[in-house]
């Protein structure tokens, strides 16, 4: 893919995320894509960070949209090549502080198949 389609993947990941439109969020993960996050460490310890399929995805998205209603990702920078983008974003939500926050999504035929979380 070029880095204009990976870039173009994440720029509708943000807009699905923050409009917190789950089912098209979800369309642009593979069936099997893993997904690693500290949040999920500390709120899932069984997972030890890690959840595997949509339906795990959609699960922990779910509940956070829930849990968080005014969950808000601030795009910084997306940098994109091979099959990998590289994002850089605050993480806001009200009556919290601000988390600064890198993440990767690796890209395979036009679907997510893989996204860490990083937080700063």
């Amino acid at each position: 893919m070029t880095p204009e389609q990976l870039q173009s993947i994440a720029f509708r990941w943000f807009e699905n995320f923050n409009t917190k439109e789950l089912e098209k969020l979800l369309s642009l993960y593979d069936d099997d894509a893993e997904h690693y996050s500290p949040k999920l460490k500390v709120n899932q310890p069984q997972t030890n960070g890690l959840i595997q399929g949509k339906n795990d995805l959609k699960t922990w998205w779910q509940d956070a949209f829930e849990r968080l209603p005014s969950l808000h990702y601030k795009v910084l920078s997306l940098t994109a090549n091979g099959d990998r983008v590289f994002m850089e974003y605050i993480r806001q939500v009200e009556n919290e502080q601000d988390i600064l926050v890198a993440e990767v999504l690796e890209v395979r035929d036009g679907k997510i198949i893989s996204s860490r979380v990083y937080h700063g």
